[in-house]
């Protein structure tokens, strides 16, 4: 598995001892019976369906798990959330036993693999890129974000506030230009449908089976949308700005 080296830039071999396949299917087993439920409080309250997750990148293990909560806050992204209650608890000793217990110790970033439900908007972004995460994942896209939950912001912040119009650029041309990179000196970011199809030993029959799990997971979140949409019609209260 390909990570970046935070300090050169160059491409580097992660640490992770265990195959794609199994990663996959344990961020999608972490959000169906960890995440979703979270969520699924989170957004009778009042906060959005975004959650995250840090998992322990030699055994994959989550070690915190979290969901938004713009109820309090509109900067507690459910990835700000996240690293927030990551960096509460005590850096582990060189017990591994300790290294593996979730909620009680924290270990190096470089040492573990960073899940958001939900493509990294600007702030969740920055917020993953100076806590030293050097490797993410995620589930949905930006675009899914807009077309499937009525949440453009991500994309539209983006797009109003970092991308700059270079010299000889039409308006064609910026609106082609990626969003950010996903391959940079301080992370290697992918989605899990890219994790999937960068699999090229994998039988087709393979492949259509964990497209099939990656869809019926991103299935699971159409009630929570509803959910959230519903309570932002009625007025639900929450610190955030941009619902």
């Amino acid at each position: 598995m390909e990570s970046t080296d935070s300090s050169s830039g160059a491409p580097t071999t992660t640490t992770t001892t265990k195959d794609p396949i199994t990663l996959l299917s344990t961020i999608l087993r972490l959000t169906e019976e960890r995440i979703i439920p979270l969520t699924r409080a989170g957004v009778s309250s009042g906060s959005k369906l975004f959650g995250a997750a840090i998992l322990s990148r030699s055994s994959l293990r989550p070690l915190t798990v979290s969901t938004n909560n713009e109820r309090e806050s509109p900067l507690l992204h459910g990835e700000i959330n996240c690293i927030q209650q990551y960096f509460t608890l005590p850096p582990a000793s060189s017990s591994p036993e300790e290294k593996e217990k979730e909620g009680q110790y924290r270990i190096p970033t470089k040492d573990t693999i960073f899940f958001a439900t939900h493509e990294p908007c600007s702030l969740c972004l920055s917020g993953i890129t100076w806590a030293g995460f050097n490797e993410f994942y995620y589930l949905f896209t930006y675009e899914d974000s807009r077309d499937l939950f009525a949440i453009p912001y991500d994309i539209e912040i983006l797009e109003e506030v970092f991308r700059v119009k270079a010299p000889g650029d039409t308006e064609t041309s910026l609106k082609e230009r990626p969003l950010y990179n996903r391959r940079n000196k301080f992370f290697t970011g992918r989605s899990l449908v890219e994790l999937l199809e960068e699999q090229a030993t994998l039988s087709e029959e393979e492949r259509e089976k964990w497209r099939g799990e990656i869809e019926r997971v991103k299935g699971l979140y159409n009630g929570l949308s509803e959910t959230y949409q519903e309570g932002k019609k009625g007025g639900v209260e929450s610190a955030s700005v941009w619902k």
